[in-house]
């Protein structure tokens, strides 16, 4: 009885979730050296939904904080090329990130 309730509660749980959307990270250098700062935007490839939400962040370790507190995954080769990018030329694009609008509020990727 106790394992049927569980179920239930947790099917319910799920879907008052929003479905991930899929989008794309766009991260562009302003500056050069430690004075650096970077704009992190999340794109949609579908049309709905709130608009994106620049994310500012000061210098190359806090750059590399928040992709890692977004969730990207340091060991695809995508990923780590796309840092080659920023560094050699200014700006690049992480692809394929998938996120609910819950997680995009809460990283501040998406306006409230």
């Amino acid at each position: 009885m106790k394992g049927t309730a569980a179920r239930t509660a947790a099917s319910r749980t799920a879907a008052t979730l929003s479905p991930k959307v899929r989008g794309f990270l766009h991260v562009q250098r302003h500056g050069v050296s430690t004075s650096a700062v970077y704009t992190v935007i999340f794109h949609r490839l579908d049309s709905g939904g709130l608009g994106p939400t620049p994310v500012l962040v000061e210098g190359a370790q806090a750059l590399i904080e928040t992709l890692d507190r977004i969730g990207l995954d340091f060991h695809r080769a995508e990923v780590r090329g796309a840092l080659e990018d920023i560094l050699r030329l200014g700006s690049a694009n992480f692809p394929d990130v998938w996120m609910s609008d819950e997680e995009l509020r809460e990283k501040g990727l998406i306006g409230a």
